[in-house]
């Protein structure tokens, strides 16, 4: 069994208690990690904030800082297979796409490194005379960034990466659930000679370690990913610290297909986004509406489809969908597929375990036809490859039902109308709309939702903002002293 480590202060740390993974795989253990107490949390933060206030860290010139986020982004493109590997055993997600954003995270690493030396102020056009008044754009401080399971590297890579382009130091919590990838990525950001405490990653339980870090005094920011209840207590820890707060929470996400798309590209979107990353994915498109005259054509093609996509070992690079990461995503998906078909949805295929798979957290790709949206599949978030299916008649209607819920992170729109194209995305509630595409990212592209699906943004240029204060410098220029303050003119 694999023995990961704390990395706090610049040092490895087998830690006071422990804590077993399993590999969705096989259901088996395979790895042990620390779970951080409350003094070791503590010595994380404590650790941050030392190095950036009395460390080296903030004489580094801007300059220098991106040209060492850089080398970490050279690290990791240069371990990413192995980066891959540790992450697929751990969540089970498919190594193709493990290997494959490993890479990619990279990028993020370099667009920042990019922009380290770009954070600008600026010099105001006061109305005052003999006054130059500029401003100046400083680290907020200590942050925290906490991240979920199911795409651990490259939601850390969009809070770490700004995070130091703007000078601050860094605690990431990785999740409990499927944590190797950031252990391994802790080496990584060792060897590329960060200074001791300007990167700390542990990972631990809620209680301690989520609350110490999140209401920790000395905790400036808290970058969260994950799901709306856990975001809910992390909003109550800020009130003790006042620390600014960005979240990016779940999703039940519409795609809208009406009738004069392409129908190849409209069925490659859907099955791209429910059935890649097994469904594990925050934008998944779940709720699918589809107009009338084409909805038993489209439910036809994905059902025939959905006939040649390999379910088995993630490992194994002709393995289209994996295993769920955990067992209790399994029982939930079933239980909430079983209650729908009760309510009076109509299963057209999947719904059940893979018959050829005897051990590990599988689960078939899944398709319901629905009758409106007032089912629990079409409600719930389930992280799993489930596909609820909606049909209606106007644009009008298709518009209502996507906005008919409490999240808006995503949304994907397909027609060959660029009218149409232009005012549904404008109409759709969501942070993200693809037209006749789905779940593309980039560093380059803001990220974040409406509603319930929080209303931060992570990447793009003003991220970086995000992680500053600004500073406002009066300077007297006037050779006569100032006036007499109860001299009114």
């Amino acid at each position: 069994m694999e023995q990961f480590k704390h990395y706090i202060n610049g040092k490895f740390s087998n830690g006071s208690e422990h804590f077993k993974t399993l590999n969705p795989a096989n259901g088996k253990p395979w790895a042990s990690f620390p779970a951080a107490t409350e003094e070791e949390s503590n010595m994380a933060i404590d650790s941050a904030h030392n190095a950036l206030y009395q460390g080296p860290w903030a004489d580094y010139t801007a300059t220098e800082r991106g040209k060492l986020i850089y080398k970490l982004g050279d690290l990791i493109s240069e371990h990413a297979s192995e980066l891959g590997d540790l992450e697929t055993r751990d969540s089970g997600k498919l190594l193709v796409e493990t290997r494959s954003q490993s890479r990619y995270v990279a990028d993020y690493y370099y667009y920042y490194a990019g922009l380290a030396d770009k954070i600008q102020g600026e010099v105001l056009p006061i109305d005052k005379p003999n006054m130059r008044v500029f401003t100046t754009r400083e680290p907020i401080g200590v942050v925290v960034a906490i991240v979920p399971w199911n795409a651990q590297l490259f939601l850390a890579a969009t809070k770490i990466a700004p995070a130091l382009a703007a000078g601050n130091t860094v605690v990431v919590k990785a999740s409990e659930q499927a944590p190797a990838a950031l252990f391994k990525f802790a080496e990584l950001v060792h060897k590329s000679g960060f200074p001791p405490g300007v990167i700390n990653i542990i990972t631990g339980f809620a209680e301690p370690c989520g609350r110490v870090i999140t209401s920790h005094p000395k905790v400036a920011r808290v970058a969260f990913t994950g799901g709306t209840e856990v975001a809910r207590h992390i909003v109550r820890n800020t009130a003790e610290n006042f620390a600014h707060l960005s979240l990016e929470l779940g999703g039940k996400s519409p795609m809208v297909i009406f009738d004069d798309c392409n129908i190849e590209g409209a069925v490659n979107g859907i099955i791209a986004g429910n059935f890649g990353a097994s469904g594990q994915s925050c934008v998944a498109g779940s709720r699918v509406f589809i107009q009338r005259s084409i909805h038993s054509e489209i439910i036809s093609k994905i059902k025939e489809r959905s006939k040649s996509i390999i379910v088995g070992n993630p490992l194994d690079e002709k393995t289209q969908v994996g295993p769920l990461a955990t067992t209790l995503q399994v029982k939930r998906a079933s239980s909430v597929i079983k209650q729908s078909i009760k309510q009076g949805a109509r299963l057209v295929f999947g719904g059940n375990r893979p018959e050829h798979l005897k051990e590990g957290w599988y689960f078939e790709p899944t398709l319901l036809d629905c009758p409106n949206q007032e089912f629990d599949c079409v409600k719930t978030e389930l992280f799993a490859p489930v596909i609820s299916v909606i049909a209606f008649d106007t644009e009008e209607e298709a518009v209502e039902m996507a906005n008919d819920s409490d999240y808006g992170l995503g949304a994907g729109v397909f027609t060959e109308n660029l009218a149409r194209a232009h005012r549904v995305s404008q109409n759709i509630h969501s942070g993200i709309v693809w037209v006749n595409t789905y779940r593309a990212i980039s560093p380059i592209s803001p990220f974040g939702g409406f509603k319930q699906s929080g209303g931060s943004r992570e990447a793009g240029i003003d991220a970086i903002h995000e992680y500053t204060r600004t500073k406002t410098t009066w300077i007297n220029t006037s050779p006569d002293p100032m006036s007499n303050p109860f001299v009114m003119r």
